[in-house]
């Protein structure tokens, strides 16, 4: 399986998107996945037009929230060939009901509650954020534990993968400690990835970091040269 792995325009608070598309353009990037769950619908549209008049023709990977409608799927799917999407889990945003026809579309992320199978059993897989997943193992192992064991029973279709410091960077907005960031200081601060077996990194792969698209880049030689020796 080749692993494609996509530099993100993500849209944290200490991201800057808008710069983010004018490097993408600068460097005449076709091929992209986007993170636009930190915009509201009018943020969105304009992150939409600025992305039509760009370099970007693919954007096989969207991370969506429950205030974006079917209509913006279909578009996503009409204009970039959008393959999959990926939401967390219910008790942390509500499925939306016009998103039932993409159902098998839409991947679940672990974030920071233990997967729920039944609601696995009724989209197409997991998305799996694989700092995340090294942030439970660090902190809540019984979370870990459990998400392990799921991953045995439901396919990876993809991921998304962050930094994570060797020690505790932040408190986030759910009160909880992180190692896990999304902003990259090392690269040394990817070497975790090579704790994980090789069948948890699926064909399709975002750098979830708010860090500027060359250093995505350069991040993602860093991570093909990890799998390339597992």
């Amino acid at each position: 399986m080749l692993n494609k792995i996509l530099p993100s325009i993500a849209t944290t608070k200490g991201s800057d998107w808008e710069e983010k598309i004018k490097e993408i353009n600068k460097l005449g990037l076709k091929e992209i996945a986007l993170l636009p769950t930190f915009l509201g619908k009018k943020e969105r549209r304009k992150l939409y037009r600025l992305l039509e008049e760009s370099s970007v023709a693919s954007i096989p990977l969207v991370h969506i929230r429950n205030d974006i409608d079917a209509n913006e799927l279909d578009y996503l799917i009409e204009r970039y060939k959008t393959q999959v999407f990926n939401t967390h889990m219910q008790i942390e945003f509500p499925f939306n009901k016009e998103w039932s026809k993409y159902s098998k579309k839409i991947m679940i992320e672990n974030v920071f509650h233990p997967f729920d199978e039944d609601e696995l059993k009724r989209r197409g897989g997991i998305c799996l954020d694989i700092s995340h997943l090294e942030n439970d193992r660090l902190l809540h192992k019984e979370i870990f534990e459990h998400n392990i064991k799921i991953l045995e029973k439901y396919p990876i279709v993809c991921n998304h993968i962050s930094a994570v410091n060797e020690e505790i960077t932040h408190i986030d907005e759910k009160g909880g400690l992180r190692y896990d960031r999304h902003q990259l200081w090392d690269i040394s601060e990817l070497d975790y990835l090579k704790n994980y077996p090789k069948n948890y990194f699926s064909s399709i792969i975002a750098i979830e970091l708010e860090n500027n698209i060359e250093d995505q880049l350069r991040a993602k030689d860093y991570i093909l040269n990890l799998l390339s020796n597992k």
